[in-house]
């Protein structure tokens, strides 16, 4: 699993993901990262990692 920064333009992606919710109400803006999460899951497609960046996730500060 990687942990350093792996994309070239952190910045655009996440103006880019703030510009898809923008006008959404909480439901329709969980239902959109729900299905980002599976789209970008099936990318990875590696189980392991999978499992690896769900346990990071969850251990990450709020």
């Amino acid at each position: 699993m990687k942990t350093t920064l792996n994309f070239q333009d952190a910045d655009s992606f996440y103006e880019q993901l703030l510009d898809a919710h923008e006008g959404l109400d909480p439901k329709q803006s969980e239902l959109l990262n729900a299905r980002l999460i599976l789209l970008l899951a099936n990318q990875v497609g590696d189980a392991k990692v999978l499992r690896e960046c769900i346990a990071a996730a969850a251990k990450m500060p709020a």
